[in-house]
């Protein structure tokens, strides 16, 4: 009874997410268009960048174009997975500022199965659009210059998915105190003008303050951005030895492009930035938990 209730709630939440034209199409098409943006007006930021890192070495064109095409790439889905999370959350705010809250929870339906509604309708919102943005980032790079083996491209899909998850856990708290359209709307605004910089999707963590990059170890998000942008430029990067420059230099580009994390000045492994991401879920999906029954007992 209730698994046939939460689908039928889901599937509900979905459909008004797609049929509010206002809301659903900004969200498909802005990926698209960050995309554009990236390209247009930060591929020759981050090309001569690579270049100056391996500034005395011969290094292709093409390889170039790749490991900056995976920088790109990875930077927009790391943004994407958290701001559209916030967007499709508006359906939870929209129900309880218009009222439909109150008469769904008049329904004999518990209130833990409502709240799971809206989470998991977020989720799949979510995902589905950042499917959209990531398949066009794979047609991109594989334009500009495919490196990319069969595991990266199933581990960056599973990055993704994380980080949709992460992005939903987060998205569900911080909306769960927003009251009215108008508020969901500036906070909407707030994450899409700050996540990138906090995330590191915007400028390498290394560019910022030492205190600044300190504080930034210390959020998840910031995990999620450097397992994409291991898993899509790791392999180009990889390459550079194949045309005769040294492991030593790959490493530092891999460095200095944000591949690898340092916590306190120790490098985090690959599967200690998963831990922090997962840590990072639980947490924000358990204090929604906790607000969802609390306010189940409130009522």
């Amino acid at each position: 009874m209730k698994f046939v209730q939460l689908r039928a709630l889901v599937a509900r939440n979905c459909k008004v997410f797609f049929r509010d034209k206002g809301v659903f199409l900004p969200s498909l098409i802005a990926p698209l268009i960050l995309l554009f943006l990236f390209i247009a007006f930060l591929g020759n930021v981050y090309r001569d960048s690579i270049r100056s890192v391996v500034e005395g070495f011969l290094i292709s064109d093409g390889l170039v174009e790749s490991i900056a095409g995976g920088w790109l790439i990875s930077c927009l889905i790391a943004v994407c997975a958290v701001t559209i999370a916030f967007t499709a959350n508006t359906i939870m705010v929209q129900d309880r500022a218009r009222g439909r809250y109150d008469d769904l929870a008049v329904a004999p339906v518990s209130g833990r199965i409502l709240a799971l509604s809206y989470f998991l309708a977020t989720f799949l919102v979510t995902a589905l659009i950042c499917l959209v943005a990531l398949c066009a980032g794979f047609l991109y790079i594989g334009i500009v210059g495919w490196r990319l083996t069969a595991a990266d491209v199933l581990l960056t899909v599973a990055d993704t998915f994380l980080l949709v998850l992460f992005g939903t856990s987060l998205s569900s708290v911080v909306c769960h105190f927003v009251k009215s359209e108008g508020g969901v709307t500036a906070v909407e605004a707030t994450v899409s003008a700050a996540y990138g910089f906090l995330c590191g999707a915007y400028m390498p963590i290394g560019s910022f303050a030492d205190g600044l990059q300190k504080l930034l170890s210390f959020l998840p998000g910031t995990y999620g951005t450097v397992l994409l942008h291991g898993h899509l430029m790791g392999s180009a990067i990889d390459a550079v030895t194949t045309e005769g420059l040294p492991a030593a230099l790959a490493e530092g580009i891999k460095s200095g492009f944000d591949c690898t994390i340092s916590f306190f000045g120790n490098q985090v492994p690959v599967w200690g930035c998963y831990l922090a991401l997962v840590g990072g879920i639980v947490i924000f999906l358990g204090i929604y938990l906790l607000l969802v029954g609390k306010k189940g007992r409130s009522k």
